[in-house]
């Protein structure tokens, strides 16, 4: 279930993002979208490519990953999100929900710490 107003466009931040054409409240299910669940060695062959940025920590000790489909891949990082997700290890899902109101024409952002204000600095902005 992928809302059909969100788009995919190019980002301030660079490369592609998820925005929405409508204004849309907090606490609202944008996408629930199932994921590509890789072992602990494929993880680590993805890693040495490109799909290294487009992965998540999977499973409870997070040494799995995942890649996400429908637009669960293209979400920016932001430390101050407007989205939040949830891992759903048994079904292979992950859900999006916003956390606050997010305006028509807005990018919506996750934060990659699994939290939306964490501001643990993240692999790209650690160096």
């Amino acid at each position: 279930m992928i809302l059909p107003d969100l788009v995919i466009a190019p980002s301030p931040k660079g490369g592609r993002g998820v925005f929405t054409t409508v204004n849309i409240s907090a606490g609202t299910i944008i996408e629930i979208s199932p994921v590509l669940v890789l072992s602990k060695q494929e993880r680590l062959i993805v890693e040495q490519t490109l799909l290294y940025n487009y992965i998540f920590e999977w499973g409870k000790s997070r040494k799995k990953a995942a890649l996400g489909l429908g637009c669960l891949s293209l979400y920016n990082h932001d430390y101050d999100a407007n989205a939040d997700y949830t891992m759903d290890f048994k079904n292979a899902l992950m859900t999006i929900t916003t956390v606050k109101k997010i305006n028509k024409g807005d990018e919506i952002f996750i934060n990659y710490n699994a939290h939306p204000n964490d501001m643990t600095k993240i692999w790209f902005d650690a160096k």
